[in-house]
């Protein structure tokens, strides 16, 4: 029986180090789709930069947001320098929780990576928001809708979405699979411990 619960301080281990894997991988994407694109544009983002998914992808978005009035997607955010060290503290955290405390902090780690986590997709929607509607007034393009207000062109967070004649989809990649997976199994491991009843002090 024991072993089983010390079965659960590496699974609690393992759910520590996985959500490390966003350092390696990219977290989400943003891919728009066209006509006049037959290779479809493409954003990676990651913990800490945007990349290309195809060579000059960011370049092309950007020209075409200059003339609708969307601002350029940056070099760099503000966030690119909180969420890093956001992931290396929990990381740290999850892997002493493991070590040295009693399972109950197992829950308790879990529930702050979901606070963490939904906040961190908080922060991804308000940045697309301001994205697709604080828009350059001296813009060359200006499109409205039928009520005569201007049109907004807010990506999904999650989803597809049609934007002019682009379809947008916003879908997670496998660094927020890794960093999900971890969440999920750190609440496997205090299930997993608590259900054994065994709580090591």
């Amino acid at each position: 029986m024991r072993a089983f619960f010390h079965n659960a301080r590496v699974i609690m281990f393992i759910a520590a180090v996985l959500p490390l894997a966003v350092f390696i991988f990219p977290i989400w994407n943003v891919t728009l789709e066209a006509p006049q694109y037959p290779t479809p544009l493409g954003i990676n983002i990651h913990i800490n930069d945007f990349s290309d998914v195809n060579p000059h992808d960011i370049k092309n978005i950007n020209l075409l947001n200059h003339y609708i009035g969307m601002k350029y997607i940056p070099d760099a955010i503000p966030e690119f320098k909180i969420f890093p060290w956001g992931i290396i503290l929990t990381s740290i955290l999850g892997i002493v929780i493991s070590l040295k405390f009693e399972n109950k902090y197992f829950l308790y780690w879990f529930i702050l990576m979901c606070l963490l986590s939904a906040a961190g997709l908080f922060d991804f929607y308000l940045w697309e928001h301001d994205y697709g509607y604080n828009l350059d007034s001296k813009a060359i393009l200006k499109f409205t809708n039928a009520d005569g207000t201007a049109l907004a062109y807010q990506p999904p967070v999650f989803g597809t979405k049609q934007v002019l004649n682009f379809t947008v989809h916003s879908y997670p990649r496998l660094g927020a699979y890794f960093l999900g997976f971890g969440i999920i199994l750190s609440l496997y491991a205090f299930k997993l411990s608590k259900n054994l009843k065994l709580d090591v002090k």
